[in-house]
């Protein structure tokens, strides 16, 4: 969220040494993300050690079992949260979780672009996740793709309401605006996403364990040039392609030719890629996100800066080069293939 939520400071604070045993010298809040519903603080100790600091409502534990399994697997490029007092990786904190990390100086992958020695580290990375051997009490904690119909469901549900009613709010008002004019498009995505997933359900299909948000913001690259992979918020057992699917198109603009995808590869060894589950995948993350800003804009008020900039990500799906010409051309590879 950009926009500090109604915390005192100080709660926070006797908290974290409640929980993790810090007293803390400094606590700033960080306008990030694209979460109304995760804050984030950058906390210094009296010691000088800086730590980066999550609060967010509506959490399940497994965000944090995920990673903290993957390193305890030797995979370097995860973050993994600190154990609190409870022994596990996050503390009670209200309405919200509070989960710790080690704060990683440097920038993501949308302030900075990556080199070859990083997309091949990232490569390698993903590799490792995907083979991973889960164990059982953990496996059975993480959902599993059932290919839900919930997002195109809920953005048709949108085009319904957007035709039967007037909104005052203004940010509001040029969403509905938009989607109008978008009208013919977004039916055209809902479909053809719908037929891609009918015909993947009735495949055998290969599940591996999936970070799904595999995008520039979530790559995170240290002052001295080390890849993390942050941000385990759903994790997924599902077709690789659910992770691949960022890679070279996914829904930001890091990846910047057919050479920079060919670099990751070598990384993440040879593999068949299934073209039907990539451009399911890169349909329905568009529709995700727009469903995810019509929830935000349309049913409520709240989110003061937040508010346009969802609205800015919400258009800029449609721009030439955008994520929904971006898994039209992958669809359209799908059936030349055919």
């Amino acid at each position: 969220m950009l926009e500090k939520p109604d915390i005192p400071d100080e709660l926070i604070i006797s908290r974290l040494q409640d929980e993790f045993d810090l007293r803390v010298a400094e606590l700033t809040f960080l306008p990030l993300g694209a979460d109304l519903g995760t804050a984030v603080y950058r906390v210094i100790t009296d010691h000088g050690t800086a730590h980066f600091l999550k609060l967010r409502q509506g959490f399940d534990e497994i965000t944090v079992a995920v990673p903290r399994f993957l390193k305890s697997q030797g995979i370097q490029e995860i973050i993994a949260p600190f154990e609190a007092k409870s022994k596990q990786g996050w503390a009670d904190f209200g309405e919200y979780a509070m989960i710790l990390y080690p704060f990683i100086e440097g920038k993501d992958g949308f302030d900075r672009e990556l080199t070859d020695a990083h997309r091949k580290t990232l490569g390698t990375a993903l590799r490792s996740i995907h083979s991973a051997q889960v164990p059982p009490e953990l496996r059975e904690r993480i959902p599993k793709e059932t290919f839900d119909p919930r997002w195109r469901e809920s953005l048709k549900s949108f085009q319904t309401l957007i035709e039967n009613k007037l909104f005052d709010d203004l940010t509001a008002s040029k969403l509905a605006q938009f989607v109008k004019s978008r009208r013919d498009e977004i039916n055209h995505l809902v479909m053809r996403t719908e037929e891609l997933a009918a015909e993947l359900q009735s495949q055998s299909l290969e599940f591996v364990l999936c970070h799904t948000d595999i995008h520039g913001g979530n790559i995170l690259i240290s002052d001295s040039e080390e890849l993390y992979i942050a941000d385990w918020d759903n994790p997924l057992f599902a077709p690789k392609e659910r992770d691949l699917m960022f890679i070279g198109g996914g829904i930001d603009n890091i990846w910047k030719s057919e050479r920079e995808e060919a670099v990751f590869y070598e990384g993440y060894w040879e593999t068949e890629i299934d073209l039907k589950a990539l451009a399911y995948y890169r349909y329905e993350r568009v529709i995700e996100d727009l469903a995810v800003t019509c929830e935000q804009l349309l049913l409520s008020d709240e989110g003061g800066a937040d508010r346009e900039r969802s609205l800015g990500w919400f258009t800029s799906n449609f721009e030439t080069g955008g994520t929904v010409e971006i898994a039209q051309k992958t669809d359209e590879l799908l059936k030349t293939a055919r």
